[in-house]
């Protein structure tokens, strides 16, 4: 596996290590970035004259990686060889009140299953409904590996945006399917935040819209919890999300605030909340996303010490918890998964992940770190 990077800083695209000679080597090309600049059609023309023979996919972020450093460029990329996996990519558009969990089916299902060992999802962060998007996948590939993200917008909430072999768009998903024997990819996630206060039912929801908690209206309700930082809403929503579970033996799933609407004093969230289902606020701390940070790293299958790739898709609410200490949830992966695994990735409105490599069922999550990695024989 061979990766070369680039970024593009004041007006230019420059690449940091060259590695490929010839260009028409490159694979794929992972590219990340802020939503202003990233949506910019240009950049999809730069990447595509650089690598004429690679699949080009990436997202707008609520932050983006390069190597164990929140990056400062404007946008990052990787153009990617493998040494004998190949990589198919499939991508659909949608429209608001489409059947999303049919859409996200009909992406994957369109994969072949022949040599399949992973599939990379990324979407459109604002318009996809999350849960509609891993039951989807999930329906198509049952039995294969699932992981990937929701395109940010830093806390803006305002436009997300997807490359896929086209110039970035709202509303679309891309699906990279890994091919090849030679290919071993496993996952890894975990959160790190902490339940408190009292645990309450979800009294009146529909999909990811919450209207009544207890039986009050839910926005007045996380208002009082969130007292002086209520005034910043959505965005100080990502320092409390709530934890759901169907029942109280049921393993608890994160669910991130998108937005408010205060004349049905309503919750959106990036995933569905059910009636009926417990649901209590959660915290954290600096400690605790490190610590989480590990654990994920640890589920890593390490098969070798060759070049190998690093997929991150992490919550932009830890990102703000850490804020200029985000560098140090990086550099823990890479001291639990080895230096010769190349990082590259993006904050995200939503991850994907399954709980463990032994129960490939993708989930949705929020506020949580993600990691997938691929090595080669």
């Amino acid at each position: 596996m061979k990766i070369e990077t680039l970024s593009y800083n004041n007006d230019n695209w420059q690449i940091n290590d060259e590695i490929f000679t010839n260009k028409d080597d490159v694979q794929l090309v992972l590219a990340f970035g802020d939503t202003d600049l990233f949506s910019d059609a240009k950049h999809y023309e730069h990447l595509r004259l650089q690598y004429p023979k690679a699949k080009i996919v990436g997202s707008s972020s609520a932050g983006h990686l390069q190597g164990v450093q929140l990056s400062q460029s404007g946008i990052v990329a990787s153009a990617i060889s493998f040494k004998n996996a190949d990589v198919k990519l499939n991508v659909i558009d949608f429209e608001a009140g489409d059947d999303l969990e049919a859409v996200a089916q009909e992406l994957v299902a369109a994969l072949p299953d022949e040599g399949l060992r992973s599939v990379f999802i990324i979407s459109d962060g604002l318009y996809m409904n999350g849960t509609s998007l891993a039951g989807g996948v999930n329906a198509a590939k049952p039995n294969v590996l699932i992981t990937g993200g929701l395109a940010g917008d830093g806390a803006r909430f305002e436009k997300t945006f997807v490359m896929a072999n086209a110039a970035p768009k709202e509303k679309r998903i891309a699906a990279l399917g890994f091919y090849g024997e030679s290919l071993h990819v496993s996952s890894g996630c975990s959160a790190g935040w902490n339940e408190f206060g009292a645990e309450r039912v979800i009294t009146r929801s529909e999909a990811n819209v919450v209207y009544e908690i207890d039986n009050e209206p839910a926005l007045e309700l996380y208002k009082r919890y969130l007292g002086d930082e209520a005034k910043d809403l959505p965005g100080s929503g990502l320092h409390f999300p709530l934890s759901i579970r169907k029942n109280e033996e049921d393993k608890g799933i994160i669910r991130t605030i998108l937005a408010v609407d205060e004349e049905r004093q309503s919750l959106t969230f990036a995933g569905d909340v059910p009636e009926g289902c417990l649901a209590r606020l959660m915290k954290t701390n600096i400690d605790g996303i490190i610590d989480a940070s590990t654990v994920a790293a640890k589920e890593i299958v390490q098969k070798n010490a060759k070049s190998a790739l690093g997929l991150v898709v992490s919550c932009i609410g830890r990102k703000l918890v850490m804020k200029d200490l985000t560098d140090e949830e990086l550099e823990t992966i890479e001291e639990t998964v080895g230096s010769n695994v190349y990082l590259t990735g993006f904050y995200s409105y939503g991850e994907l992940a399954p709980f463990s490599n032994d129960v490939l069922s993708c989930r949705l999550h929020n506020q949580t770190m993600t990691l997938t990695v691929m090595y080669e024989d």
